[in-house]
């Protein structure tokens, strides 16, 4: 679904969490969004919401068999251009 061009420029902390996901090639999970870099729930919702980032829900297992269910962000293409066109 293609996303349309945003008319309004990033908010500092959209752009600071785009800056985080750009330098992470695989996404980062969002409580260590929230809990490393203090962004809240909603900041990131609304990226997911706008198009700028992506959210998908993923199974992980550790070393010691524990499984958990994280969600894992992951900048759009949109958010790409965002970054560039802000």
């Amino acid at each position: 679904m293609a996303v349309p061009p945003r008319n309004t420029p990033l908010s500092a902390e959209q752009r600071r969490a785009l800056l985080v996901l750009i330098k992470n090639r695989h996404g980062v999970i969002e409580d260590l969004l929230m809990l490393t870099h203090g962004f809240s729930r909603g900041l990131i919702a609304g990226l997911v919401d706008e198009g700028l980032a992506t959210a998908r829900r993923e199974v992980v297992t550790s070393a010691g068999g524990t499984t958990v269910d994280v969600v894992r962000i992951r900048i759009s293409d949109a958010g790409r251009r965002a970054l560039e066109d802000d």
